[in-house]
């Protein structure tokens, strides 16, 4: 790594924030070439770095002077202000909100998949590189390695998001309604549209105007037609979100329509090549994929690899992913080390 590369956290306080930091420090990158930067709210705090701790600068728009590489781990809004701001200073700029996901003239890579986007050969039309959100991460690695072997239509996916998809506040909600309801008390939501606690909630996010989809799901499709452009065969990615009572890690049921139907050892031979996946496929000695599993684990977990006789073309499979580190952090640190090689 250069060692004139300074490199700006953004949202360090928060749940994202802190594992960009633990990924920065496991790159031994020196605490002297790492700022940290967060709301006002935040300016002053102290956040550990290794053995040192940084003391957090407010995000202002003038405020990345000197920063090379700036690392986004912040609310859609946010992003949309401190990126252009980070850009006009000279910086590149990896975000992993869904600021400019939508946005054509804005890279979108997923490290492990279209890495070469980043590469020098590619032409920027800016300084600024988006990320997918954890469940597109996950399902288009799943995906990507069957669409290999035997073609993919469609993969139709259930995600069950764990609190932390709000961030802080979520986690925090979620301890507070667990403590009221085994105290016997009826929390108040604030973080989401209803009580999490000992609950299912099949809405993440906002829903998309005059659409029966909520942002979160319109955006499974949209990244994933992205990311599969390139590759000139196009899968469609869509289901329902469903936020549940654990604090870290999504599961996701997909139901994989293949264009060429393959018996399920084929199936699973072909997701043990992907090295972004670990295969976890033993059911009968209850070995499968569960968030618990995944934590700090940089791979997706993927099992419960079955077919249907009735239509072989269907597979179901569940995959799991660490939505905090594997699904956000590792893909800024790894996307944002690798765009500061490009020449400046």
């Amino acid at each position: 790594m250069r060692d004139d590369l300074t490199i700006g956290v953004v949202g360090a306080t928060g749940v994202v924030g802190r594992e960009v930091l633990a990924a920065l420090y496991a790159q031994d990158v020196p605490a002297e070439q790492v700022r940290v930067f967060g709301s006002e709210r935040s300016k002053g705090m102290e956040v550990e770095y290794g053995e040192d701790s940084l003391e957090v600068e407010q995000a202002t728009p003038d405020a990345f002077r000197g920063v090379k590489l700036v690392l986004l781990a912040t609310p859609a809004e946010a992003s949309r202000t401190l990126a252009p701001a980070a850009q006009a200073a000279g910086a590149w700029v990896v975000d992993a909100s869904s600021a400019f996901r939508g946005d054509g003239n804005v890279p979108m890579v997923l490290p492990g998949f279209n890495t070469d986007v980043l590469g020098a050969g590619f032409t920027f039309k800016g300084r600024i590189v988006c990320l997918p959100g954890a469940v597109t991460t996950a399902a288009v690695h799943v995906v990507e390695p069957l669409r290999k072997a035997f073609g993919v239509a469609r993969a139709q996916v259930t995600a069950l998001m764990a609190a932390s998809s709000a961030g802080v506040r979520g986690v925090a909600e979620l301890e507070k309604q667990t403590a009221d309801l085994l105290s016997g008390r009826e929390p108040e939501p604030h973080a989401f549209p209803h009580r999490v606690g000992f609950n299912l909630v099949p809405q993440v996010g906002g829903f998309m105007v005059n659409s029966p989809w909520t942002e979160e799901e319109g955006g499974w499709t949209l990244e994933a037609a992205r990311l599969f452009s390139s590759k000139g065969d196009v899968p469609v990615i869509a289901g329902t979100a469903v936020q549940v009572p654990t604090f870290y890690g999504h599961g996701l049921t997909l139901n994989v329509q293949l264009k060429k139907a393959g018996p399920v050892e084929q199936v699973r031979a072909a997701l043990k090549t992907s090295g972004a996946l670990k295969v976890l496929d033993v059911p009968g000695e209850r070995v499968y994929p569960m968030p618990m599993l995944v934590t700090s684990d940089p791979a997706v977990h993927v099992g419960r690899v079955r077919a249907f006789p009735q239509a072989p073309e269907w597979v179901t499979l569940f995959a799991s992913v660490d939505n905090a580190s594997r699904g956000a952090a590792l893909n800024l640190v790894e996307a944002g080390l690798r765009l500061a090689e490009r020449p400046a």
